[in-house]
């Protein structure tokens, strides 16, 4: 990641095509230490392309992805609140089966400081 940060950080700054010591000239600027191989890999799959092309394209992929939530994450607002207000009286009958859990270990008599 450190190495697609610098080249990024070279694009920023006006170098169309960074070269490997143009990214290793950035990551010793802040202290890191260059993999020759991981930097010579950065430039070669990155040459030739587009910046802005790179990341637009990343991020119609980002938004295909889920990101989590289950099936309300897809459905409209109204049914997201729905699907919450249902999760509710779930999540609440859980923290009543830790109660009764928690009291069962204290009616067997492995009370650790008695």
């Amino acid at each position: 990641m450190r190495y697609v940060a610098a080249y990024l950080l070279a694009v920023l700054g006006g170098n169309e095509s960074p070269s490997n010591a143009d990214i290793e000239k950035i990551l010793s600027s802040v202290g890191i230490e260059a993999d020759s191989a991981r930097v010579t890999k950065v430039v070669s799959e990155l040459k030739g392309k587009s910046v802005e092309e790179l990341i637009a394209s990343g991020r119609e992929k980002l938004s295909s992805m889920p990101a989590g939530g289950g099936a309300a994450s897809g459905a409209p607002a109204a049914a997201g609140g729905a699907a919450a207000a249902a999760a509710a009286p779930a999540a609440e009958k859980k923290e009543e089966k830790k109660e009764e859990s928690e009291s069962e270990d204290d009616d067997m008599g492995f009370g650790l400081f008695e």
